[in-house]
Parts: structure tokens; sequence; C-alpha cells
């Protein structure tokens, strides 16, 4: 899953029976979880919009992973 530039790993929690998201390749920690995934897809969204936001209110550059230089 993908969104402005970065990228989520999605589980499944089979004991919670809800689907669980995490942004990869950066140090800040973002996490998401819902039940559906249309409901996970939004929620991921609103994730990182909150993040970038979070980052704009508080003068920080929002982490991005890096980019791997193409062969």
């Amino acid at each position: 899953m993908t969104y402005k530039g970065y990228t989520a790993r999605i589980e499944f929690d089979e004991r919670d029976n809800i689907f669980v998201g995490k942004v990869i390749g950066i140090a800040d920690s973002i996490t998401f979880h819902r039940e559906t995934v249309k409901e996970l897809s939004e929620n991921f969204q609103a994730a990182i919009d909150h993040y970038i936001s979070d980052c704009a209110a508080k003068g920080r550059v929002p982490l991005k992973a890096p980019r791997l230089a193409k062969p």
C-alpha cells in the first residue's frame, strides 16, 4: 500500500480480526488498523496526512524512505 511516497506493510491480526499497517522505511513510527481493506486504505491516507501536517506544525521536515537507485 502506498500513498504520497510512503509505503506500508499490511498484516492481518487473526486474534482481533483486523488489518494492521505500519509505514516502512522511515525512523518515525506510523501505524494504523481497521476491519476492512477500504477502511484500512482510508485510515492509512489519514495517518500520512496527519503525519505531514504534524511535522509542518512542529517545523520539521517529514521523513521519507530513501529512494533506491535504479540499475
